[in-house]
């Protein structure tokens, strides 16, 4: 049915039946492709005249209800930007931090206490987190993760290690009133009491993993990770802020009753008759929203300035969601281990961006969809640590799986210089389903992970047995040079919704 031409052992391609469409380049073995449903929609994407060159498909590939793009896929487009080939949540991330700690020095208890200390301090399905006034989060719109650490009086070393040093906006400087023209006034009274909050989608976590071996000693070492090191990895998002600004530009069906309630209230305060690219998007998303065909933003309309506006202040949400709760990782270990610190980080990461970078010789939007950039130690120039490194990249456990560290190459420009983000969902299960949540803790503990939480009604579907073999996903991606493995580790506890 799908013509697909093997060009290796970890590498596939797919050349649509129509000329006018792009190839499709899986950076993956067989075993590792995706189901029927996410080549139909990779194959309408491929057919858009906008779409550049090629799409990337990366080991993660996987396709999700409601979206038109799958999941672990690299889109380049020229002169426009396509909203609905990124997934609705900016910034969506992970970061990895640092502990001074190492098997042997943490009793089981400390860890159990640890982690229960958690379950009160890091929220996940609440509708209030840390407050913060209004002025606050105008600023975390324009500055990102800088003004959380303000508040609190930390260090802003970790900026360093932070994609974009926790900023979307970069150097540009952004003012209230290009806030206030561009996102509805209510979204930011929404997210005044938003931050702090881990999320309730059924994927984000945090975690706390024992680094089980080092692949490669020298990079390791720069990264400052070590053998028998315990480290956090953190998942999550822009939270509601990120979800209503993305709906509020993008033909998409709303999920849920609040989503469609706010947008509703949202675009009839918001929207003005008299403004033209208000009435375009009024105009415009209905049609779009039950159509195959992408609906697209011209590079420097009036249109393509408020919505970058609106997808980098929500990006910069996730930013400061995630300073906000390494902070409340740090208090925790204040108060059950008695030790004060700041976790160094070795890097914090988006996976869903657009972004302008240039490859093949041109500037192009580039939409990555639960990929993320993972660019080799040339293209980090200027950033110290990792123009020696190479970007940092994680694969992380599926709760209780093995997880990897990698860096970004040199050599990485089929996928546009991406790695995924994860093993992604199976075709088929890897290992036996859990029935029910108790079989899935009991799973968990011969596993000797502890569970933590889970009282989401989609945990099941987040269990090991339905995600990928995160082995050979390495093996290909350090194959292909996608990245260059680092660390090998396993979860010891895990925290999710």
């Amino acid at each position: 049915m799908y013509k697909i031409i093997k060009k290796g052992a970890f590498q596939n391609l797919m050349q649509p039946n129509d000329k006018n469409s792009v190839p499709i380049q899986f950076n993956m073995t067989n075993e590792l492709m995706p189901g029927d449903d996410s080549y139909e929609k990779l194959l309408k994407v491929a057919s858009d005249k906008r779409v550049f060159h090629h799409i990337a498909a990366l080991t993660d590939i996987h396709s999700k209800p409601g979206r038109k793009n799958p999941t672990g896929s690299v889109v380049a487009t020229e002169k426009e930007l396509l909203p609905q080939l990124t997934d609705s949540a900016p910034n969506c991330g992970m970061r990895l931090m640092k502990t001074p700690f190492f098997k042997g020095d943490l009793s089981k208890q400390q860890l159990e206490d640890l982690f229960q200390e958690y379950t009160k301090t890091i929220p996940t399905k609440t509708y209030f987190g840390t407050y913060f006034s209004y002025k606050d989060i105008l600023e975390i719109s324009k500055r990102g993760a800088e003004p959380v650490l303000e508040r609190f009086g930390k260090s802003k070393a970790e900026l360093d290690n932070t994609m974009l040093r926790g900023n979307m906006f970069g150097d540009q400087k952004i003012t209230n009133q290009e806030l206030f023209d561009s996102i509805p006034s209510l979204f930011f009274r929404i997210a005044q009491s938003r931050l702090g909050i881990l999320g309730e989608a059924g994927n984000h976590f945090l975690d706390l993993l024992l680094v089980d071996d080092i692949l490669d000693e020298k990079i390791a070492d720069k990264l400052g990770i070590k053998k028998n090191q315990y480290v956090f990895l953190l998942h999550t998002g822009s939270g509601m802020f990120g979800q209503y600004s993305s709906y509020f530009y993008m033909p998409k069906k709303k999920e849920h009753l609040s989503q469609k309630v706010i947008n509703v209230l949202s675009r009839a305060t918001f929207l003005k008759k008299n403004i033209d690219w208000h009435q375009t998007l009024r105009k415009e998303l209905p049609l779009y929203e039950n159509s195959d065909e992408l609906w697209g933003i011209k590079e420097n309309s009036e249109l393509y300035k408020h919505f970058m506006i609106a997808n980098r202040a929500s990006a910069n949400h996730a930013f400061a969601n995630r300073a906000l709760l390494q902070i409340r990782v740090e208090q925790g270990i204040e108060k059950i281990l008695g030790k004060k610190l700041e976790l160094p980080i070795v890097y914090d990461m988006s996976h869903i961006t657009i972004t302008k970078e240039k490859h093949f010789g041109k500037d192009l939007w580039i939409h990555r969809n639960g990929s993320v950039r993972a660019f080799g130690p040339k293209r980090m120039k200027g950033t110290k640590l990792y123009e020696e490194t190479g970007e940092p990249i994680f694969l992380p456990s599926s709760m209780s799986t093995p997880a990897y560290l990698g860096v970004g190459t040199n050599h990485n420009e089929n996928t546009f210089f991406s790695a995924p983000h994860g093993t992604g969902k199976s075709k088929t299960k890897t290992s036996e389903v859990p029935e029910d949540k108790k079989a899935l803790h009991s799973k968990m503990a011969k596993r000797n992970v502890n569970l933590y939480k889970a009282q989401s009604s989609g945990i099941l579907e987040q269990d090991a047995s339905h995600y990928k073999d995160v082995e050979p996903a390495v093996k290909g991606m350090t194959k292909n040079g996608v990245i260059k493995p680092v660390a090998k580790m396993h979860p010891i506890s895990v925290l999710m919704a």
